[in-house]
């Protein structure tokens, strides 16, 4: 699989990464090997003890910056500073828009200060997620993005789903648009729900340099792993605030890692 990276502003900020993976009755986050093999495997060799120190690597490498970058800052946190709700557009599969809701319910139970929830009213949606078939993604990224960019970004990164978010001038996320393939199979298409989802939220610099992350080009998960749930958490506490540098995040982030750690465990059942 490919893993997209952000366009952190095109005239909708663009994002891009790689996300997605059913499950033939219950989701992904809580699988087991009698459910999905490939998610069950991953679960069971998951590593779910991190030091402060590797957690913050992991937050400041994908919650600032951007792999593909086309205009706009990225030295800012950027995330919403309202609910979100999340509409899914497709002319068919009621399947992966069921499989969809899962992922979204799945990410708003596991991050405390974050509300994320699906909705059926289009006009009311600040995500939209758009439900394709493989042989017209590309279709769908120029209607998106206009002709010369989808070829910039098809040559460059060679996506199989996206995702781009369009911000303020106060780096506050307004409206994102993520799009998914539903024809590529299970495994891809939770695998890529999970991590387009979670990076139209703001997290959307890719990183090879962090093993433990979904946000690394060569990382599979296919469920909301406990390492991510500390990003998303820290990313959406709220005294991590739009627009921050990384020196402001930086003098309030032992205070919040502290509070973040407790919610993960609890959420988690994690041992001490």
């Amino acid at each position: 699989m490919t893993t997209l990276c952000p366009l952190p502003s095109l005239p909708r900020a663009a994002l891009l990464a790689l996300a997605a993976l059913m499950f033939a009755g219950d989701i992904a986050a809580n699988a087991t090997a009698g459910e999905l093999p490939a998610v069950a495997s991953r679960q069971r060799s998951e590593r779910k003890s991190f030091t402060d120190s590797e957690i913050v690597e992991g937050f400041f490498k994908t919650a600032f910056g951007a792999e593909y970058h086309l205009a706009g800052r990225v030295d800012r946190i950027r995330k919403f500073d309202a609910p979100v709700r999340v509409f899914a557009d497709s002319d068919g599969r009621a399947d992966r828009k069921a499989q969809l809701a899962k992922v979204v319910a799945d990410i708003a139970k596991r991050v405390q200060h974050l509300d994320i929830a699906m909705t059926d009213n289009s006009e009311a949606a600040n995500v939209r997620v758009k439900l394709v078939r493989d042989r017209d993604l590309y279709r769908t990224i120029s209607a998106f993005y206009g002709t010369e960019k989808a070829r910039e970004i098809r040559s460059s990164l060679d996506p199989q789903c996206l995702s781009g978010f369009r911000k303020n001038e106060r780096f506050e996320i307004e409206h994102s648009d993520v799009i998914l393939t539903i024809d590529n199979g299970d495994f891809v298409f939770l695998d890529c729900a999970y991590e387009e989802v979670l990076q139209s939220l703001g997290p959307i610099n890719d990183t090879s340099s962090v093993p433990w992350t979904m946000f690394n080009d060569n990382v599979s998960m296919g469920y909301f792993d406990v390492y991510d749930q500390y990003i998303l958490n820290l990313l959406y506490d709220p005294r991590i605030r739009p627009g921050m540098t990384v020196q402001e995040v930086k003098a309030l982030l032992p205070e919040v890692l502290k509070d973040v750690r407790a919610w993960v465990k609890q959420v988690n059942n994690l041992a001490e």
